[in-house]
């Protein structure tokens, strides 16, 4: 577990050194909330607008996730690479796993960290969320897909783009186009059909649209009912099955002793 923690530790301190990473996963997110909550949301009916607030934040937390995922991994896998680090860790009795997991638990640390930040933030600008208990622990659960298909985009990401800057900006293109079309970043009433057929299928969407359901407003700010059926085990095996294939493909060919 030492070289578990070792590594840990390494990627919490890239983060926190790394001004881009601070900014799109920490500072981008929470700049949109206060644009959602001081600008979009006014004129809106008082009984409205402190959950459409919520709903802004809840939005802008799933984007720290979807960021911290699909760049901070990419990121630092590929700066390890250039820095000749990855040559020297296959060159020692270390298991893939074992990298693979704390840099896991490296992301899950720093994104923990910036969505309580956008919460935070989001709560002192009005925003106001309907919870229980039981609501909150489910809410963790979808949070944590949202992570975890995030994390497996973001393996495959590093594992084919060679450079730091290209690494990480394709993570970037790739959160933000995705946020954008599937109802994480506009209201799924809003996307044409076909999109929202998207915006149902892709886990982080529809993780994030369970969230709004169970804190927000319900079907009102989800736009349809993502708990209903079999969605959520739809959402579960989908963002498992990329989380496995992104740590598959990357001790494959990351791992590969030459």
């Amino acid at each position: 577990m030492r070289q578990v923690a070792v590594v840990m530790i390494k990627m919490i301190k890239e983060l926190l050194r790394e001004k881009v990473a601070l900014f799109w996963i920490i500072a981008w997110p929470i700049l949109w909330v206060l644009m959602a909550c001081v600008i979009f949301t006014r004129g809106l009916p008082e009984d409205v607008v402190q959950y459409a607030r919520g709903s802004s934040t809840i939005c802008m937390m799933t984007f720290a996730l979807m960021i911290a995922g699909m760049t901070s991994i990419p990121g630092s896998i590929a700066d390890d690479r250039e820095r000749g680090l990855l040559s020297k860790l296959k060159s020692m009795p270390i298991r893939p796993w074992k990298d693979i997991t704390g840099r896991i638990l490296g992301l899950l640390v720093f994104s923990a960290l910036a969505v309580i930040l956008v919460a935070l933030v989001g709560y002192a600008c009005g925003a106001r969320f309907s919870f229980t208990f039981v609501k909150i622990g489910q809410s963790f659960g979808f949070f944590l897909l949202i992570l975890l298909t995030s994390a497996g985009i973001g393996m495959l990401v590093g594992t084919f783009i060679k450079n730091v800057q290209g690494a990480i900006m394709t993570g970037v293109g790739i959160s933000v186009v995705t946020a954008a079309i599937s109802g994480v970043m506009s209201p799924y009433s809003s996307l044409p059909p076909w999109l929202q057929q998207l915006a149902r299928v892709y886990p982080i969407s529809s993780a994030n649209s369970s969230v709004l359901y169970l804190l927000a407003n319900g079907e009102e700010a989800a736009g349809y009912n993502p708990l209903m059926g079999g969605r959520i085990a739809l959402t579960m095996i989908l963002s498992v099955a990329i989380f496995i294939v992104g740590i598959i493909i990357y001790s494959k060919l990351c791992w590969r002793r030459e």
